[in-house]
């Protein structure tokens, strides 16, 4: 019997299939209705949703259920302790891959990298608390800024790392792009290596195989760490 975790953005919606608390399948898909022809024929228990956008009230409109369907919001029970000064204003995403990784590293302090759109840190202590952490610039925001709030900079994108010191405007601007989010990477996993004598570093989102490559740390790479994250509230609540 499957259960869904389903985390929907604004373009595409990936989810997690989960059996017995195990991921056995990860795919994306551009609507609901695809989801339901996907699980046509299988009988799917439970659904938790987690969303950017406005998401019908009854799933079960397209994904027949027997059990319960869960809203992912900051009103939702979760398996930390959240000392999070606005919880109305966390991003649910960022709260589920800091349980994710909870779940998976327990009783550790973890760090969570989520590097999509915007880098998120976020910090899970060992005693199951979640402390907050910071957001900053993706990597193709800041190659967007860098064009948009300038009158002659081109846009730029990729992920190779150019000679140093840059030979051109380009080179300069990768370099500038790329080593800067490596050291700002590294910066920060140093300063929690720091408070913390122990400490696990996770990293999840579009251009972790960018940092996984580059950041001269002890990085576990985990992708489908929010899907996770999203099914252990869901078994939390049910």
């Amino acid at each position: 019997m499957l259960n869904l975790a389903i985390d929907m953005g604004n373009s595409r919606i990936k989810v997690g299939f989960f059996e017995s608390g195990s991921l056995v399948r990860e795919s994306i898909f551009s609507d609901l209705p695809e989801i339901g022809e996907a699980v046509k024929g299988q009988e799917v228990q439970h659904v938790i949703v987690s969303s950017v956008r406005k998401t019908p009230e009854k799933l079960s409109a397209v994904v027949p259920l027997t059990g319960k369907q869960i809203q992912f919001s900051s009103q939702t029970p979760v398996p930390l302790q959240n000392a999070y000064a606005t919880p109305h204003t966390l991003g649910v995403d960022r709260l589920a891959a800091a349980v994710g990784a909870s779940y998976l590293f327990p009783g550790q302090n973890c760090l969570v990298i989520d590097a999509g759109t915007c880098i998120t840190y976020d910090l899970v202590e060992a005693a199951g608390i979640y402390q907050g952490g910071n957001i900053s610039p993706g990597l193709n925001m800041r190659y967007q800024a860098m064009h948009t709030f300038t009158g002659k900079l081109p846009l730029l994108s990729g992920t190779k790392l150019p000679l140093r010191p840059g030979k051109t405007t380009e080179q300069a601007m990768q370099g500038g792009v790329l080593y800067g989010l490596v050291a700002e990477v590294e910066g920060i996993i140093q300063h929690y290596e720091r408070q913390y004598k122990s400490l696990t570093v996770v990293l999840c989102g579009g251009d972790a195989p960018f940092f996984e490559s580059t950041v001269k740390a002890r990085i576990f790479v985990i992708p489908e760490l929010v899907l996770i994250g999203l099914n252990r509230i869901l078994e939390y609540n049910v």
